[in-house]
């Protein structure tokens, strides 16, 4: 599917499936350098992965920090897609034959969706591009099959190690201790390409400069790293730095179509790159929109948060679409923090804090969203009951529609909350259209969630 290519440079924050976003909002060959960190969970079992899945599971739980995929429905429709769609010959036979070897199960399915975006970030790169694939020692090798029938094996040009010496350490195996990362061209020999230069070991050339090597000696984010986000596979910024000051030149576009945190955002934006970045999940949306703001500031050239709802109807389109990511685009509204999983106590959907004291800590805002059009009191009652279990101090209901006289009337009675002299509803209703008309809840100042810092405060915070 070909897209006109974009004549603007504007950096986009896109909140969607990569694979439609490629497809209907990329043009051919528009992109000077991709990077990409493809999900995967690697803390799984490795065995559990070519388990033979039932196609009944529900997609929409995997979605967010879940990084996997899992085979059935949405699976199978994408391998019937390469294999009967028009797909470059190599890459159907390679595909074919791996379901022959792996059969049907969650490796496969990962593979299969893996095969459907390589072929689009294909398209997307322009003919002096690059393509920087980053993963472990889980699948690098199926990565590595699917990358040759896409791109070429005679456009692969490195396998680079990155070391890092963070995590445990098993008594029965070597330490898994280092990442991959496969770096192709698009044409041979046409890719842009100055090497990083690293300080010298050697005594001969003590003070000076060299090339950098295939492998990377570049520490991970520990507990009490200033960048760290406490976000499960954020990569460190020294990282994505020399992948782009390597690969591209100041202006050009870079994009990372799962770009989770934002790392490659922060350091194009810093290296003077324009950038396009993709997620599915609208929590890594809005902490890299955190992320910008906290670590760039007025520094960060303009950009747009394409894929989010800016009116009503576009908060109903994104319930109908996925609840769970309505669910947590409407916590952020609040500045509250989502719960990951849709799990935990029920009718909390996310949470609030405020500072109390030194002492105490934060207090806590109970957020509550409703998103279908069968509202009554009971509702608002069931909340209040929650409210008082947890102790929390204060508590919050967004509404996709109007609430009824007796929503509001149950949220009045519930009484009010003081504190430094100020008096605030205990429960109060807000709908999403106000949010997004400007209007905000009357509550004490929350504190931002994405910029604690330090363990103690953590702490705290958790509490």
């Amino acid at each position: 599917m070909s897209v006109s290519t974009v004549v603007d440079q504007m950096n986009r924050l896109w909140f969607g499936d990569n694979l439609e976003v490629l497809r209907k909002e990329i043009g051919d060959e528009s992109v000077d350098l991709i990077y990409l960190d493809p999900p995967f969970n690697s803390d799984r079992s490795y065995n559990i992965l070519f388990s033979t899945i039932d196609g009944d599971s529900d997609q929409a739980q995997i979605r967010a920090f879940d990084d996997s995929w899992l085979w059935g429905i949405e699976a199978q429709e994408t391998y019937n897609e390469l294999v009967h769609g028009g797909a470059p010959i190599k890459v159907v036979e390679t595909i074919t034959a791996l379901r022959r070897i792996l059969g049907d199960n969650n490796m496969l399915a990962y593979l299969v969706m893996m095969t459907a975006r390589f072929v689009e970030l294909h398209r997307v790169l322009k003919p002096s591009g690059s393509i920087y694939v980053h993963c472990d020692q889980t699948a690098n090798h199926y990565l590595k099959i699917i990358l040759d029938a896409v791109f070429g094996p005679e456009n692969f040009l490195n396998n680079i190690v990155w070391l890092y010496g963070l995590g445990g350490s098993s008594k029965r195996y070597w330490p898994k201790k280092h990442d991959d990362i496969l770096w192709y061209s698009k044409q041979p020999d046409k890719q842009y390409f100055e090497a990083s230069r690293i300080p010298a070991t050697s005594q001969k050339m003590k003070g000076k400069t060299k090339k950098a090597l295939d492998w990377w000696d570049i520490p991970a984010i520990n507990n009490m790293a200033k960048e760290r986000l406490g976000y499960p596979t954020q990569k460190p910024v020294a990282l994505l730095e020399r992948i782009i000051e390597s690969s591209s030149k100041p202006g050009d576009v870079v994009l990372d179509p799962f770009c989770g945190c934002g790392t490659t955002i922060e350091a194009a934006e810093k290296l003077g790159r324009h950038w396009i970045g993709i997620d599915i999940t609208y929590l890594a949306i809005n902490l890299i929109q955190e992320r910008i703001t906290d670590r760039l500031g007025a520094e960060t050239r303009p950009y747009e948060i394409c894929g989010i709802p800016k009116d009503t109807a576009g908060a109903e389109a994104l319930f109908q679409n996925d609840p769970f990511e309505f669910e947590r685009w409407a916590v952020t509204l609040l500045r509250g923090q989502p719960n990951e999983k849709q799990r935990g106590d029920k009718g909390v959907d996310g949470i609030a804090r405020f500072p109390v004291d030194n002492e105490i800590g934060y207090g806590r805002i109970i957020i509550s969203i409703k998103g279908g059009k069968k509202l009554n009191p009971a509702m608002v009652r069931d909340l209040i009951g929650t409210l008082e279990a947890q102790g929390a101090e204060l508590a919050v209901m967004t509404t996709l529609t109007s609430p009824t006289a007796g929503m509001l009337e149950a949220a009045r009675q519930a009484g009010t909350y003081k504190q430094h002299g100020n008096t605030y509803p205990r429960v109060q209703i807000i709908t999403v259209g106000e949010l997004l008309d400007g209007k905000q809840t009357a509550t004490p100042t929350t504190i931002n969630p994405y910029r604690i810092k330090g363990p103690k405060q953590r702490e705290l915070f958790s509490k």
